[in-house]
């Protein structure tokens, strides 16, 4: 069972301690860690690593995502659970001074995924971490992650905006990597 703090609009806890799965059901505004991983290229600037959902998650199954993103456990900050994450999901160790804080990004969203309805309220840190990474050294969290990619930063922004690859990457959130 994996709790969550409910917070307030500028992600402090309220006191109050829920089930992830009851905040989903009934909306409550939690915290998430986003970390972007980039790397230099010579066409736009910067490739973004893209995982790719596993099939089996509660919420855009099979989409392109964040490189690393996720709850964040009562009693936890913000950088703990972002390092964390990189680790369990892509087997990557950083040091909390290599994440570039991009600032907090409010999400409220509602879908429904495996007929059940999927209420998101979430105040998000936003990370930035230049890297260079084999991807084909990477150990992913089959339950989280099916697979990962590179791409090209402006390529990613038109395919979002096209809808050309399935995918629940936020513009703002990629607006944000840029400052």
């Amino acid at each position: 069972m994996e709790l969550l703090d409910i917070v307030d609009e500028n992600g402090n806890p309220t006191g109050e301690v829920k089930e992830r799965s009851l905040i989903h059901r009934e909306g409550l505004l939690h915290r998430t860690s986003h970390v972007w991983i980039a790397r230099e290229n010579h066409r736009s600037g910067m490739d973004l690593l893209l995982q790719k959902r596993s099939r089996c998650k509660d919420s855009h199954p099979g989409c392109y995502d964040i490189s690393s993103a996720g709850h964040i456990p009562a009693g936890c900050g913000y950088l703990e659970s972002a390092l964390r994450e990189l680790e369990e999901e892509l087997g990557i160790k950083a040091r909390p001074e290599e994440l570039l804080d991009k600032g907090l990004r409010r999400i409220r969203w509602e879908e429904e995924f495996h007929g059940e309805m999927f209420k998101d309220r979430q105040v998000s840190r936003v990370y930035l971490l230049w890297k260079e990474i084999d991807i084909t050294k990477l150990r992913l969290q089959e339950e989280e992650v099916e697979s990962v990619m590179w791409m090209d930063y402006q390529e990613c922004v038109d395919a979002v905006k096209a809808g050309s690859i399935p995918n629940c990457i936020s513009l703002q959130e990629l607006n944000m990597l840029r400052q």
